[in-house]
């Protein structure tokens, strides 16, 4: 398969290029940025936010020929960040209109990734992909994976786009420790208690779904796979390990894998976050037979030891001879 990820160099997107190498398909990167983790991914240099009018072959610029499917990643990520900047939620819509139009002009499938921040913060705790109810939206994020989930559903309807749409939550493991460009909190606590440093948990009470990289890079693969056979497809699909905790507990699942007690001071939720949300994801096993293997306390102690072997990676000193 060739495959076209945007967001290339983000942790989602950078896992996916690297495993689907593996797996022996061409992979093409775009993003704004070059990747800090790896240069084995071909990647075109594109803010994928601004406007374009021309779409045959690329987004402004010429792509690969003969793709299978775009896999669209690109977005503005944080929600808090989002809430102080609302500017980058639009930004997020204009990425995916530029995505669709390539796809539209291409005759391409597309995979998005879309957030379980589209429920809202709900209370009755129903997260089956038909319940969504965006007037629930909490925050502009939300209210631009919402747009962008209201495009795609669009474009099938009116130009035969075939889709999948993929409601991922709080992903974490490799590739995700550049918090100096985007912070994520787990990687914050590695390295904040790792320091014996105090961390801050927004929430004594917040119930969330964190899913291990390798069990999201094995269900978007699962999709790729549907979406290129020929198979019917359009589908909206959560995908997460389908349990839930506490920050509270994942914090001290993070001390526990470095031998050290957490610091811990608890404040409020923040404004525009979700404060409980355990994924529905029997969907997923039905369309892509998709069973996440990863605990999050395993996968707390796999993305602890990979860190350290990156810091540890990053710091030697080559001899001098």
């Amino acid at each position: 398969m060739r495959v076209l990820i945007t967001g290339s160099s983000g942790q989602i997107g950078t896992n996916l290029g690297l495993f689907l190498q593996e797996q022996g398909h061409q992979v093409f990167g775009v993003d704004k940025r070059p990747n800090s983790w790896t240069n084995e991914i071909s990647t075109i240099i594109q803010d994928l936010s601004v406007p374009y009018h021309h779409y045959e072959g690329g987004i402004g610029i010429e792509y690969p020929e003969n793709l299978d499917v775009v896999v669209h990643f690109a977005a503005h990520a944080k929600v808090h960040e989002l809430v102080e900047q609302p500017d980058r939620a639009l930004e997020n819509i204009t990425m995916t209109f530029n995505v669709l139009e390539f796809c539209r002009h291409n005759n391409l499938p597309i995979i998005f990734s879309s957030s379980r921040e589209v429920y809202g913060d709900i209370h009755r705790y129903i997260t089956e992909e038909t319940y969504a109810d965006f007037a629930y939206t909490e925050s502009p994020y939300s209210a631009s994976k919402i747009s962008g989930e209201a495009l795609i559903y669009s474009y099938a309807q009116c130009y035969g786009l075939r889709y999948l749409v993929f409601r991922f939550s709080n992903v974490y493991g490799r590739y995700d420790n550049d918090i100096e460009r985007m912070e994520r909190v787990i990687p914050l606590f590695v390295r904040k208690i790792g320091a014996n440093e105090p961390i801050t948990v927004y929430g004594k009470d917040k119930v969330l779904d964190f899913t291990y990289i390798d069990d999201c890079i094995n269900g978007v693969y699962r999709g790729i796979n549907l979406i290129t056979s020929g198979h019917p497809v359009n589908h909206t699909i959560n995908l997460a390990y389908g349990q839930g905790n506490t920050l509270v507990s994942m914090a001290e699942f993070i001390g526990e894998a470095l031998g050290k007690k957490p610091n811990m001071t608890i404040e409020p939720a923040r404004v525009g976050e979700v404060t409980h949300y355990v994924a529905n994801i029997g969907k997923a096993r039905a369309v892509l037979d998709y069973t996440p293997q990863t605990s999050l306390r395993d996968g707390i102690h796999k993305s602890v030891a990979w860190s350290q072997a990156w810091e540890a990676q990053k710091t030697q000193v080559t001899p001098q001879y």
